[in-house]
């Protein structure tokens, strides 16, 4: 299927299921990740806050246990682009004109290593590529990263279609979580 054609089936799904539904299919890929990437202190980890009014995987529980697992957490802000801005526990968020909860700073940290970063997508094929909302605000992220830094998925869907219309500016994934499993999407390297 086609990116577009595939926005909009998995936008439809997500928003379909109810906030109980999402919170614990959000705990199942929560747990999946935890017990394949056993995240440890002083770790560096991109994360996404959830857009609630769209069903976002809820990476709140995440963002919390990293928190107290001493791991650093780092969210994305829209700025000139998507920088990367260094949380805590005390941080002040404020909600931008998309709906979006960001920091109130606007402090790129300037990281470009993290451990692991954790993507927000609508839909994932089984080769990494994924489909986000079209603002190719994480490709041009991605770029930025060093090679070292995981890209991994969240999704509560399977990766059951293929994505028909990749670009060659398109950086697939390095993993997938699901409610049921992790995907690996490396050629033998790791």
């Amino acid at each position: 299927m086609l990116k577009a054609e595939l926005r909009k089936k998995y936008m439809q799904k997500r928003k379909a299921l109810s906030s109980d539904e999402a919170f614990l299919l959000s705990e199942k890929i929560f747990k999946n990740f935890i017990d394949y990437f056993k995240p440890t202190a002083g770790q560096k980890i991109h994360v996404f806050v959830p857009i609630e009014k769209f069903n976002e995987i809820n990476t709140k529980v995440f963002i919390t246990y990293f928190l107290e697992q001493n791991i650093r957490v780092y969210v994305p802000k829209i700025a000139d682009g998507l920088i990367s801005v260094e949380i805590f526990p005390d941080t002040v968020f404020e909600t931008n004109s998309w709906g979006i909860s960001e920091p109130v700073s606007n402090e790129d940290s300037g990281e470009n290593h993290f451990d692991y970063v954790i993507t927000p997508l609508l839909y994932c094929d089984k080769k990494g590529n994924r489909v986000g909302y079209g603002k190719g605000f994480y490709d041009a992220f991605f770029k930025s990263l060093s090679q070292h830094s995981k890209k991994i998925g969240v999704n509560y869907f399977a990766p059951d279609e293929i994505i028909e219309d990749v670009w060659e500016h398109d950086i697939p994934l390095d993993y997938l979580v699901t409610t049921t499993e992790v995907l690996s999407f490396f050629n033998g390297a790791e």
